[in-house]
């Protein structure tokens, strides 16, 4: 039994597996590519099949495609949409320019997949041919660009629903600690007092509006270019094409995509990809800089500032007994760490598009897949493992509070700012609390202070003591 069959294209003919669905030209990119050993994600699979099972069903509507032929294109795409055959997708990530060879394994997997429901060969295909029928009115041009707006918009709604409960797990928080009263600092230097639970609302409003824009980036992706086939031209395509392709399309994957208004525009520019990718950047710097408020917080617990503690889920150090490490929000710092990295990938391959085409497509497949990936499970994995768990050290908040200079500041509107200086240097210099530095120099009286030195009190608008 031969371990291999003869195939051929264009350069001539070429030894593929013989229990492979792909054809010549995979093969070749398989020779060609053997760089990173990354396949395809399963969503980049699932949005390109999805673009060949909507073109067979609207050539066959034509009359451009049997309807025998179209209904097992359809069908094989449909098994590629579920997954049954996401192991005959092995081109490398790192491939030939524009996503020809992601779009040329598709169609001969899909090809050779339809040719075996019609009972026939692989590799027949005077009778399925993936360029002639399984590829018609379609070229990578149009065909990529749009798998990659599926794509996001498909591998995307994991990371809304993961981030909109880490939100709500700050506001719960925000809840939790609405009562307890602690030093606010700016420029990591004592400031008003603050309650931790406005510390933690501001974290999932932060959050909030990362993902609002998100969501307003992934409203670009829905507009579409498909039907543009070469440069934008949309040339070997019936003039019925774009509509109706993009209506089946709409109906394949429940997302409401629209014709885009100038595709040879959609050919060029990744634009909207680069703004998705640039809200998932925001997204990363913004947790990042609430993961290192948590580390901050939570430092210590005998040297730092240990007003909160993070939940221990592992021994933090091989040769010291007893320490533990904040390690949720260290994996999630680098998490943003390489969302931010992948995004400079995706930012020079958008500037690196030529004329009527932009060649770095796969990249941005692989770079926005990935920050995809390890955010949805980065932020999911904090929230379940870390965030729920949190409390507030009420001992060392309290602390803090009482010693913080910047309870000078209530007392502006009353003496100014000048004495107000004077009495936290002196409070600075000797060790004594506002309130007793203030007394000593006569300023106001005892039961003065209790009103304009309570912190409650100062953490909501208000002239303290007027």
């Amino acid at each position: 039994m031969a371990i291999t069959r003869v195939e051929k294209d264009t350069l001539g003919e070429v030894e593929v597996p013989a229990e492979a669905y792909w054809g010549a030209q995979t093969q070749r990119a398989v020779g060609n590519f053997p760089i990173s050993g990354h396949k395809p994600a399963f969503g980049y699979i699932w949005a390109g099949a999805a673009i060949k099972r909507a073109a067979a069903a609207v050539h066959r509507d034509l009359g451009r495609l049997p309807a025998e032929h179209a209904a097992a294109i359809i069908r094989a795409a449909g098994e590629v949409m579920e997954g049954t055959l996401t192991e005959q997708f092995v081109v490398d990530v790192y491939q030939a320019g524009a996503g020809t060879s992601h779009n040329m394994n598709l169609n001969e997997v899909i090809a050779n997949r339809a040719l075996e429901i019609l009972g026939r060969n692989r590799g027949a295909y005077q009778i399925i041919h993936p360029n002639d029928h399984v590829n018609m009115a379609q070229s990578t041009n149009d065909v990529i660009p749009t798998s990659l707006r599926l794509y996001f918009l498909r591998d995307s709604l994991p990371l809304l629903s993961a981030l909109a409960q880490l939100a709500q797990g700050f506001r719960n928080k925000a809840t939790e600690f609405a009562q307890i009263l602690k030093s606010g600092r700016t420029h990591l230097q004592d400031a008003t007092p603050v309650r931790l639970g406005q510390e933690f609302g501001a974290y999932a409003e932060a959050l909030t509006r990362a993902r609002a824009n998100i969501v307003m980036a992934r409203e670009a992706l829905l507009e579409i270019g498909l039907g543009g086939s070469a440069t934008g031209t949309g040339l070997n395509t019936h003039p019925e094409y774009r509509s109706r392709v993009t209506a089946a399309l709409t109906e394949i994957t429940g997302f409401p995509l629209k014709q885009t208004n100038d595709y040879f525009w959609a050919m060029q520019s990744l634009g909207p990809l680069l703004d998705f990718s640039a809200a998932l950047r925001n997204l990363a710097l913004e947790l990042s800089r609430i993961m290192n408020d948590l580390r901050l917080l939570a430092s210590g617990p005998t040297t730092g500032l240990n007003e909160i503690t993070l939940p221990p889920v592992q021994p933090g150090s091989s040769i010291m007994p007893g320490k533990v490490n904040p390690v949720m929000a260290e994996m999630l710092n680098m998490v943003c760490f390489s969302v931010i990295g992948f995004h400079e990938s995706v930012a020079w391959a958008a500037a690196a598009g030529q004329l009527e085409l932009n060649v770095m497509m796969p990249l941005v497949a692989y770079a926005v897949g990935e920050q995809l990936k390890v955010l949805t499970g980065g932020v999911a994995a904090f929230a379940a493992r870390s965030l729920a768990g949190i409390t507030a050290n009420t001992a060392s908040t309290q602390y803090f509070l009482e010693k913080t200079l910047g309870l000078a500041t209530a007392l502006n509107p009353i003496i100014g700012y000048e004495k107000a200086a004077e009495v936290a240097r002196e409070s600075h210099r000797t060790g004594r609390s506002i309130t007793a530095v203030v007394l000593e120099k006569g300023y106001l009286t005892a039961d003065q202070l209790k009103n304009i030195l309570d912190p409650a009190r100062l953490t909501e608008p208000g002239i303290p003591g007027l």
